[in-house]
């Protein structure tokens, strides 16, 4: 009995020194993966070096003097990187790269929606671009049509998502959220999720935000509409309205997973069904056409690899004549 009780206490305390082990190397990756998003240089190297020394404490105290020592100089450094990290403060006054140097906002008076900062850039490669910021106005009364874009450029599994709302007065505005980068700045996924970048919401016409993906990028781009009665169109719209309003009020930082363009999917999900269970595919955003056509939301009755086929307009795009409207072109025009 003695003896199975020592062996109980000893693969105890195996396991507790596994499990000690383990936060300290989890939170060693963190700290150091976040520090090096954020920290440069000299400083880099002396905020790393602070870290690992105190890591290295923790567990020389855990393991020859106490668990409870071990314990409390983990977490003295814990709270100290996040205590930093909490000092991460998303702004809006940064050096911001031309394409999202504005972010949309807009003003409701009944059916009237006056917008700002809508981009009509005229791109002439994938980073060079005529700038060119505009206010308009639209009429809500006037809200015909929905349409999805989904844009590939890796994984079929993972699309940046952009929506546009057509009038019918001839009127198009597409809404993207985005990265908000500073002009000196790469993308990066790890950097997204450890508070690199600020999130921006887009308004912009297809010609600059679609024709950059379809024609100069040659991503991947489909084009979906979507089936919503009027009173839905009007809500998605103003949702797009609010949240643009909502950062230039209050920034707030891009992440990777849970603030990126799958804001998109849930605006599109909830207008169609406001109790959406979850889904896989509210997480898989190259999949949300096939979310949405299980919803019903995709009009016409196809299966959705005609729906893919049919909605593929990068060649499309691509080969657009010199003069010819995008939207049209795209759309099938000429």
């Amino acid at each position: 009995m003695r003896q199975n009780t020592h062996r109980r206490s000893r693969i105890g305390a195996i396991l507790g020194w596994l499990g000690f082990v383990l936060v300290a190397a989890v939170f060693a990756a963190l700290a150091g993966v976040a520090l090096s998003v954020h920290v440069a240089g000299a400083e880099l190297w002396l905020t790393l070096a602070a870290v690992t020394g105190g890591i290295s404490l923790s567990l020389a105290l855990r393991r020859w003097r106490s668990r409870p020592a071990g314990w409390a100089a983990l977490f003295v450094g814990m709270a100290a990187v996040g205590l930093w990290y909490g000092t991460l403060q998303p702004r809006q006054d940064r050096a911001w790269a031309p394409e999202v140097a504005h972010l949309a906002s807009g003003s409701v008076a009944g059916d009237i929606v006056t917008l700002d900062n809508i981009r009509a850039f005229d791109w002439t490669s994938e980073t060079d671009a005529v700038p060119k910021w505009e206010s308009r106005r639209y009429d809500l009364s006037q809200l015909a049509t929905v349409d999805m874009f989904t844009s590939v450029w890796d994984s079929p599994e993972i699309a940046h998502l952009i929506v546009s709302f057509g009038f019918s007065d001839g009127k198009r505005v597409a809404f993207s959220v985005e990265i908000r980068r500073e002009a000196d700045e790469a993308y990066s996924t790890l950097g997204g999720f450890f508070r690199q970048f600020e999130i921006a919401l887009i308004a912009a016409e297809e010609s600059d935000i679609v024709r950059l993906r379809t024609t100069l990028r040659g991503e991947e781009v489909s084009l979906f509409p979507v089936a919503l009665d009027a009173a839905q169109r009007r809500a998605l719209f103003l949702s797009y309205v609010d949240f643009g309003n909502q950062l230039n009020a209050e920034p707030q930082f891009y992440n990777t997973v849970t603030a990126n363009c799958s804001s998109t999917v849930w605006r599109l999900a909830k207008v169609v069904k406001d109790d959406v269970p979850f889904d896989y595919r509210l997480l898989l955003s190259g999949r949300l056409p096939e979310m949405l056509d299980a919803l019903g939301a995709l009009p016409g009755d196809m299966s959705m690899a005609d729906r893919r086929a049919a909605a593929a307009i990068t060649a499309r795009a691509q080969s657009m004549p010199q003069g010819a409207d995008f939207s049209d072109w795209t759309r099938g025009g000429s």
